[in-house]
C-alpha cells in the first residue's frame, strides 16, 4: 500500500540511516488481518517485545511478492497504510507448524510468550487461511518463521 505518507516515512527512514540508499527496494505491510491486531502487533514491536513474526509458506506461495526475504527491509504500517516503523529480516526458517519451539514463540511477543498459547492462536489463524486459500492446514503444514530487528524508529 503505497503512500505519499510511506514514502515522507521512508524518505525519513534514509535521512537518518545513511547506509540504505533511498533506492532500495522494500516491502510495505502490517500485522494480522484486523485493525486491532495490526496495532497490537505493530506496538509489540516498537516496544521492543515483538522480534520475529510467522507466516505460512502455502500463503506465501499464493502472493509471493509479500514473502518474506532474506535481509528485506518492509516498513510496517497500521491497518490503514499508516507507517509504524522499518524493520529487517535477519532469519528466515521453514518449519512445520508442529516444530515450531518454544523460544521462536516467545520472540513473536504475543499473549504470555507461551508456546502453547503461540500454538493456539497461530493454529486458529492459519486455520482461517487455508479455508480461505481453499487448502488444509495441519500440524505438518510449512510455516516461515522470520525474525526481524527494528531499525526505525529507535
Amino acid at each position: 500500500m503505497r503512500s505519499d505518507a510511506v514514502d515522507r516515512f521512508w524518505e525519513e527512514f534514509c535521512a537518518v540511516n545513511p547506509a540504505v540508499a533511498l533506492g532500495t527496494p522494500y516491502q510495505i505491510w502490517f500485522f494480522g488481518n484486523t485493525r486491532e491486531m495490526a496495532s497490537e502487533l505493530a506496538r509489540l514491536v516498537l516496544a521492543g517485545t515483538k522480534t520475529a513474526t510467522a507466516s505460512l509458506l502455502a500463503v506465501n506461495e499464493l502472493n509471493p511478492e509479500d514473502a518474506p526475504r532474506p535481509d528485506g527491509i518492509s516498513v510496517v504500517t497500521d491497518f490503514d497504510g499508516d507507517p509504524v516503523c522499518v524493520i529487517q529480516t535477519t532469519e528466515i526458517r521453514h518449519l512445520p507448524f508442529d516444530e515450531v519451539d518454544a523460544e521462536f514463540a516467545a520472540d513473536e511477543g504475543e499473549g504470555d510468550l507461551s508456546l502453547d498459547h503461540w500454538r493456539q492462536v497461530h493454529s486458529d489463524y492459519f486455520g482461517r487461511e487455508a479455508r480461505a486459500g481453499g487448502f488444509e492446514f495441519d500440524g505438518s503444514s510449512i510455516v516461515c518463521c522470520e525474525r526481524f530487528r527494528l531499525l526505525y524508529p529507535r
